[in-house]
């Protein structure tokens, strides 16, 4: 594959994991520095489920990010998947970027996370994400009581949401990164079909309206993506998945108010990611205790194979 390497530089690439505890603005982040959105945002934890790859490529480097989910103890099978995806990828790359979250302490979550570090070989940075929301002076504290308890390579305060210090970060990236080819092409953001970029895009936007009703028993399938003929519009159909009777009213709504609205917003992200007019489709379906369920968690695209 052609790389663009300049005559003073080699051309360096490699696979960056960011792992934290849940919510700690790992997929602001990797939307940050992709400068697109390719991974669902949330305020609640475990929102991420599957590996996310963002590409960013640049003249003298590229930079594969797999944004990985919130690192906890599992309550069922969904969650054991999800911390054997996040553990799996330590060993898989050239850099970790450990993420937390500056308003919060150094707590058992983070304590649980550096236990995971002690048997990995692999260059680990501290990254001190949500800068913008405490005061300069007590960064200095955070800092020390994270050098106490890991030797990292690199610490580096950002602010995801501001585009604060990424850059730097950015820049630190690069130094760690072996020589390698440009694994991806330059216009390509993310290796993920598009058809999981919009179940995910959907899934974001009844998590977002549902707020604390919705836990995160939900799924979303993607039934049909069909071009329309002759007209500039692609026609998508998609099933939102619930454990409970009671969950799919909530997503309903009243006189279908709900669906109605998540399928609006929703519509307007795919848009953008397609570049032409949706008609979307949703429906929505309840499927009891799926999470527990090896045979759906392998139909809604958690396949343990993959990862």
């Amino acid at each position: 594959m052609q790389t663009n390497v300049t005559d003073n530089n080699t051309y360096k690439s490699g696979f960056i994991s960011i792992i934290g505890r849940p919510n700690v603005g790992k997929s602001t982040f990797l939307n940050q520095v992709i400068g697109q959105k390719i991974a669902i945002m949330s305020d609640k934890p475990q929102t991420t489920r599957n590996k996310v790859q963002g590409v960013l490529t640049l003249e003298d480097s590229q930079m594969i990010f797999i944004d990985t989910p919130g690192i906890h103890k599992p309550k069922h099978k969904l969650g054991d998947f999800m911390m054997k995806v996040a553990q799996n990828t330590l060993k898989e790359v050239d850099l970790v970027l450990f993420m937390v979250n500056a308003e919060e302490g150094f707590g058992r979550g983070e304590e649980f996370i550096i236990e995971k570090f002690q048997t990995v070989k692999t260059p680990i940075f501290l990254v001190i994400n949500k800068i913008d929301k405490i005061h300069p002076d007590e960064l200095l504290s955070i800092i020390e009581s994270y050098k106490e308890k890991y030797s990292f390579k690199e610490i580096v305060p950002i602010s995801a949401l501001e585009g604060n210090n990424v850059e730097r970060l950015l820049s630190q990236i690069k130094l760690y990164l072996p020589e390698g080819p440009q694994y991806y092409p330059a216009d390509q953001v993310t290796d993920h079909p598009e058809r999981f970029i919009i179940a995910e895009l959907i899934r974001e936007k009844a998590l977002h309206l549902t707020r604390e009703e919705i836990p995160h028993s939900l799924a979303v399938m993607i039934d049909k993506i069909e071009r329309q003929e002759g007209k500039d519009l692609i026609h998508v159909m998609a099933t939102v998945i619930v454990e409970r009777d009671s969950q799919k009213g909530i997503i309903i709504g009243k006189k279908g108010g709900m669906l109605k609205e998540i399928g609006k917003r929703a519509r307007v992200d795919i848009e953008n990611l397609l570049g032409t007019k949706v008609f979307l489709e949703l429906w929505v379906k309840v499927q009891k205790d799926w999470r527990n369920k090896m045979s759906q968690l392998r139909e809604y695209g958690f396949n343990e194979d993959e990862y």
